[in-house]
């Protein structure tokens, strides 16, 4: 479980800060750092894994996690949280219940059982798609989109534009780690803050 990219895709590219409503600057987290663990050449040679296993084994790893994706944007400010299938679901579920939220799940395509929303991204090779129930959201409802790690931006962007075909209004985006050197930030039209940076 986790995600990881190549270090041959160019030299690190500086991200533009976006400050969150009530949040607070990007910023590294050493607790969450000590509990990710790099795998060399997975899921292919080139490929350094961002493995978050670890930190949802931790007791203090999960709960910094949660704790710290809490304080980025103030709770007021959004009516729900939206996470993105699969490792949204696990950071999503658990700070909507820390904050007294509900949840709408984002998922693959044919997992959800009533009338669905879609949203085709690229991907290096090839396209995939997103589905969220229709009425998942309230019109003009806020909603706070989660996952665990800001790569290229590319299902983040995805699931920002499906939030508001059916209506909801993004007020901005939280991940647990970002690579900064993909400038995925860069893709999200919607504030965006990470807790742990990797350069």
């Amino acid at each position: 479980m986790g995600r990881g990219s190549s270090r041959s895709l160019g030299p690190p590219k500086t991200s533009t800060r976006r400050d969150l409503p009530g949040g607070t600057a990007p910023r590294s987290h050493p607790v969450i750092e000590r509990f990710i663990r790099d795998v060399p050449d997975f899921p292919k040679p080139g490929i350094l894994f961002k493995d978050i296993t670890p930190l949802l084994q931790s007791p203090e790893g999960l709960k910094a996690s949660i704790d710290g994706l809490s304080s980025l944007v103030a709770p007021a400010s959004y009516d729900v949280i939206c996470g993105i299938e699969s490792r949204g679901f696990i950071f999503g579920t658990a700070l909507a219940h820390a904050l007294g939220k509900g949840f709408i799940p984002i998922r693959k395509p044919g997992k959800l059982p009533s009338k669905t929303a879609a949203e085709s991204y690229e991907l290096e090779y090839g396209t995939d798609t997103i589905e969220v129930h229709t009425d998942a959201v309230s019109p003009g409802e806020r909603v706070l989109m989660v996952d665990d790690l800001l790569a290229t931006g590319g299902t983040m962007e995805a699931g920002l534009k499906l939030i508001r075909k059916i209506g909801g209004d993004p007020v901005a985006c939280v991940f647990v780690i970002e690579l900064l050197f993909l400038n995925g930030r860069a893709r999200l039209d919607a504030p965006s803050h990470s807790l742990l940076k990797v350069d």
